[in-house]
């Protein structure tokens, strides 16, 4: 499965991210079109030097106001809305923008699209043109061309290009690159007499898409075969084919932040190439796209390229073992290529006894075809660690040195392959605190938007991930539109997922930035650690079966926007008394309408605290105001002071709109009472007492009110009240006649405590009651009744023991056996 496109710049770059806007358009409240959705972007590339128009489809585009884009090197030269499901926009491709994947947003007056992308080449587009389906009739086009196509059923396109000998022909594919559908490309190269001369299905350097390469054997013709892999439907594609520089890998696979490296690229069919580049400064991302240029031109994708301070340590052949190891620094970044099936590069560095050292090999992160393999030898060439995968292709070790010497990383293949496609980079780095942010969703496999309403709140979750450290996490927001600030309380150490709340002032200018959410340590104890981190928002574009993300496009930054005035808020009434473990409450929530709106909204709990449950299928119903939300905590619940907030969806105009009350704090506290149940039972048709011992933990005023739950069907009791001194509860338990017989150990007590005239739920206790049927009287012998014992005039009766009772019981039966007998004997002649 791919790995998702690390892309990530710091928010200082984020100022350089061009936002390009289309101003004086209008827009009417009567047109509101909540949750605008963009599909799909036509064409799905472009060159770049050009002016290009695109048209966006969708739903609900028929207030666009603005392009966001994530990258720089665009601007909109116009923007016309043609109706609600497609939006022209005309784009300046500057000369020096950068190649690669373009991701761009709508934003409407009332919301934010889903992201989308386009792809900036550097040669001139052409148009397939059907047919061209059958091999003797190809479509002809010139060399240094992108194709922009489309793929059907059993669809297959041929092009024709004309070629002298010796030169370089590359074909390479961008399908499920473009984000579209699973489009799994097959391409390959063709001589006139139909022979395949290069063919390529997965190319690991482009996720599922193909490259072929050939040098030209001879003068002459050659056509270029794409389809899908199983004949399948494809969708949109572009194939780059030309005489462009294509490698495979990169050596070293990285550098330092403006740094000017020699490297060499490998794998492309004219031989190896060499280039110096200069590593970006600022960009703050972990890795960067690096283009081999030619003076034949460019590659149409760039090449994975780790930014580290690192030092660089290229290998030096041979290096098959511990005694040929190429050495170097203890941290440090080591680059090799595996050359040949069974390669097996060696590594050496020296440590210190104790010394906890993290060593990643990067590998499939980088988009090369290797599946490494790490092990780290002592001097003498054992094994004393190794990993094969860690959350993925790509190896990693946390290693202790167990001794002060020199020690030795190797690295293969999983498979035993090589080749110069199998280049790898392996960091030795000291272990350093980190923190991971991203964006959870609410709606399972639909991306979340940041857009907040006027006057409102817009909701977000984030994940946290701490890495090697602890503690309390504040979060601040960065570039956020004008007139939104940022809510949220410090994240607990014991706690994952942030609620943050984005909060528009009544007055906010509609529009959009690309903003950031930044998290770090907030720990008075640790004023020396330094640990911040910003939040990731991951796309899933395609996916495969059961839902597997196949192609994700990680953004560089969060669109935040701003919307029209939605037209209601939501507030919680903030709970008196506390929810108890193993208790209940009903959460009130209030909606403020404004005129003539009167549809239903959905509410839910934002968050749930620790071990607490809510309703999620409540609304407040159409023209309502108000809703209860049934909360429950269980036994384990965190005790502490927590805080809430609820959102809310509607459907505004055509499209939903999601909102969220301020936070209130929701306390969750240990039971008022507890309660231990007596073992007891009781005959049908007859009444028997059920003890329950009461302890209170917590004094409380005036009499809480007990019932008794989960007795059989049949069987009844009726609720009590007790003082907060009461030591015990006696249920007067009846069974009906027919109440069938057997062991119920579901018993339970709902114990209902009032203070400030809120009313605090308990369930407590865990008991059993035993519904026996009556023992059959023995034929021609009277019943005998019980004979209680007789109590002092005035005393109350004597409440037996469960003990008692069962010997009571014996008793009973044993004598009603003997009294059988004894009428059986005086009956016989």
């Amino acid at each position: 499965m791919p790995d998702p496109r690390r892309t990530v710049p710091t928010v200082q770059c984020l100022r350089g991210i061009a936002l390009v806007c289309l101003l004086g358009l209008s827009w009417a409240a009567e047109l509101h079109a909540a949750a605008p959705q963009l599909s799909q972007i036509i064409p799905r590339g472009a060159q770049r030097g050009t002016e290009v128009e695109f048209t966006l489809s969708g739903a609900r585009l028929e207030d666009a106001q603005e392009l966001m884009v994530y990258e720089p090197g665009l601007e909109v030269v116009a923007l016309n809305v043609v109706d609600g499901a497609n939006v022209k926009v005309r784009l300046r491709i500057a000369a020096d923008c950068p190649l690669g994947t373009k991701h761009v947003r709508l934003r409407t007056a009332s919301g934010i699209s889903d992201m989308r992308t386009f792809r900036v080449g550097a040669l001139p587009s052409v148009a397939e043109v059907e047919p061209n389906n059958e091999f003797a009739k190809p479509q002809p086009v010139p060399l240094n061309c992108t194709v922009e196509g489309n793929i059907t059923n059993e669809d297959v396109d041929y092009f024709v290009v004309e070629a002298k000998q010796g030169d370089r022909i590359t074909a390479e594919v961008e399908g499920i690159r473009l984000g579209d559908s699973l489009f799994d490309a097959y391409v390959a190269i063709l001589n006139e007499q139909r022979f395949e001369l290069s063919t390529s299905d997965d190319a690991a350097l482009v996720y599922q898409d193909g490259i072929a390469s050939i040098i030209a054997p001879e003068d002459g013709k050659y056509i270029v075969q794409i389809r899908e892999t199983s004949y399948g439907a494809g969708n949109w594609y572009r194939c780059h084919i030309g005489t462009f520089p294509r490698p495979r890998a990169v050596i070293p696979a990285g550098g330092k932040p403006g740094e000017t490296v020699a490297v060499r690229f490998l794998g492309d069919v004219a031989g190896e190439l060499s280039q110096a580049v200069t590593v970006p400064s600022g960009h703050g991302a972990d890795d960067v796209e690096i283009f081999a240029a030619d003076a034949h031109g460019i590659s149409p994708s760039g090449l994975r390229f780790r930014v580290s301070p690192l030092d660089n340590i290229v290998e030096q052949e041979p290096n098959d073992g511990v005694a040929q190891a190429t050495r170097g620094p203890t941290i440090a970044a080591y680059n090799g290529v595996l050359q040949s099936k069974g390669d097996v590069d060696y590594f050496g560095f020296t440590a210190t006894k104790g010394q906890v050292l993290d060593i990643h090999v990067y590998g499939r992160r980088l988009r090369s075809e290797i599946d490494p393999v790490l092990y780290v030898h002592n001097p003498q060439g054992a094994n004393v660690a190794g990993n094969d995968d860690t959350g993925g292709p790509d190896s990693f070790v946390r290693f202790t040195a167990p001794a002060d010497g020199e020690f030795f990383v190797s690295v293969l293949d999983h498979l035993g392959r090589g080749g110069e496609a199998y280049h790898y980079r392996v960091e030795i780095t000291p272990v350093a605190p980190s923190l991971g942010l991203s964006v959870n969703e609410f709606v399972q496999y639909q991306e979340p938007k940041l857009v907040v309403p006027q006057g409102n709140r817009c909701p977000v979750l984030i994940a946290a991930t701490r890495r090697d450290f602890g503690g309390p996490l504040e979060f601040h927001g960065e570039n956020l539109p004008p007139g939104v600030t940022l809510e949220a309380f410090a994240l607990a150490p014991d706690q994952a997922v942030a609620q943050v709340l984005l909060v528009a002032a009544p007055d906010a200018p509609v529009g959009a930035t690309l903003g950031q959410i930044v998290g770090k340590l907030a720990e008075p104890n640790q004023p020396h650690l330094q640990v911040t981190g910003l939040t990731r928002q991951d796309c899933v574009m395609v996916r495969g079966q059961n839902n597997v993300p196949f192609f994700v496009e990680r953004l560089p930054a969060l669109a935040i926007g701003v919307a029209q005035k939605a037209p209601f808020t939501l507030q919680v009434v903030e709970p008196k008394v506390p929810l108890v473990q193993n208790g209940q409450m009903k959460l009130k929530v209030v909606a403020t309408r404004e005129e003539g709106f009167t549809a239903p909204i959905k509410v839910e709990v934002l968050l749930n605290p620790p071990g607490v449950n809510s309703s999620r299928e409540v609304s407040i119903a159409e023209g309502q105001t108000e809703a209860l939300i049934d909360l429950n905590a269980a036994g384990n619940a965190q005790v502490k002071e927590h805080k809430i907030a609820v959102r809310g969806e509607a459907t505004v105009g055509n499209g939903p709109v999601m909102v969220c009350s301020p936070m209130v704090s929701l306390h969750v506290a240990e039971p008022y009472v507890k309660l231990a149940f007596q073992p007891a039972a009781v005959e049908q048709g007859q009444e028997t007492e059920l003890v329950v011992k009461v302890e209170t933990t917590r004094p409380f005023e005036g009499l809480a009110q007990v019932t008794l739950l989960g007795l059989p069907n049949k069987v009844a009791a009726a609720p009590l009240e007790f003082p907060p001194d009461a030591k015990e509860l006696v249920f007067k338990v009846k069974a009906e006649a027919d109440a069938p017989p057997g062991m119920n150990k579901n018993l339970f007590c709902q114990v209902v405590v009032t203070e400030q005239g809120e009313p605090i739920s308990h369930n407590l206790g865990a008991g059993q009651l035993r519904v026996d049927q009556p023992l059959p009287p023995k034929a021609n012998t009277p019943a005998v009744a019980a004979q209680a014992a007789p109590q002092p005039p005035g005393a109350a009766p004597k409440r037996l023991t469960r003990l008692e009772q069962l010997r009571l019981e014996a008793k009973q039966r044993l004598e009603a056996q003997n009294a059988g007998g004894e009428a059986k004997s005086a009956g016989s002649p």
